[in-house]
C-alpha cells in the first residue's frame, strides 16, 4: 500500500478534474483520469475501446493504464493525487462483465485508506465529446463506487460542494 497515493473518485462531472488542477497548482503531483486519456486516444485513432461502444475493452485499458500510472509514480516523493484509477476501472469491468478482477487488484495495489468522493452535483454536470453519458448514468456510477470503496476497506470522505480552493483545503486538512 502507498499512503502517498490519494484517490479522487465519485460522480462523473462532480469536479474531480478541476480539483486535481488546483492540487497541481499547489505543487502536488497529479495523475489525470485514465478514462479521459483513453477516450482521447481512441477518438483520435478511430478505435472502439470507448465506454459507449465497448465498455469492457475500455475498462480493461483503464486497468492497464492505472497500473502503469501507479508504477510511474512509485518513486515520486510526496503525495500523488489520482483522478480515479485502478479500483474505478476494475469496478466498472466487474459491473459490466462480471469478471472478478477487483478483489485481487485491490488487494495487491492499495491506495491511501482515505478516498475522496465528489458527490453528484447537477449544477456543474455537463456532457462533452469525452463524457457522453447522462446524469442518471453518473448517479448509478456514483452509487456503485460509494459501496465499492468501503467494501474494500477504504474510508470514503465526501467532498463538499464548495469552490475549488475550499475543496482543496478541506481535502488536504482531512489528510492531516
Amino acid at each position: 500500500m502507498s499512503d502517498r497515493f490519494i484517490v479522487l473518485s465519485g460522480c462523473s462531472g462532480g469536479g474531480k478534474s478541476t480539483l486535481l488542477e488546483e492540487l497541481r497548482r499547489r505543487g502536488h503531483a497529479v495523475v489525470e483520469e485514465p478514462g479521459r486519456r483513453i477516450v482521447q486516444e481512441e477518438l483520435a485513432a478511430g478505435g472502439d475501446a470507448l465506454p459507449w461502444r465497448d465498455l469492457a475493452a475500455f475498462a480493461r485499458r483503464a486497468i492497464a493504464m492505472a497500473l502503469a500510472d501507479r508504477e510511474r509514480m512509485h518513486d515520486h516523493d510526496g503525495l500523488v493525487f489520482f483522478d480515479r484509477g485502478l479500483i474505478d476501472a476494475a469496478s466498472a469491468l466487474e459491473a459490466t462483465c462480471g469478471e472478478p478482477v477487483m478483489a485481487a487488484l485491490a488487494t495487491q495495489h492499495r491506495y491511501n485508506s482515505k478516498v475522496f468522493l465528489t458527490p453528484p452535483w447537477p449544477e456543474i454536470y455537463a456532457e462533452d465529446p469525452e463524457r457522453r453519458h447522462g446524469f442518471d448514468a453518473a448517479l448509478c456510477e456514483y452509487a456503485r463506487l460509494e459501496k465499492t470503496y468501503p467494501a474494500l476497506g477504504y474510508e470514503t470522505v465526501v467532498l463538499p460542494k464548495t469552490p475549488v480552493d475550499a475543496r482543496a483545503d478541506f481535502l488536504l486538512a482531512r489528510l492531516g
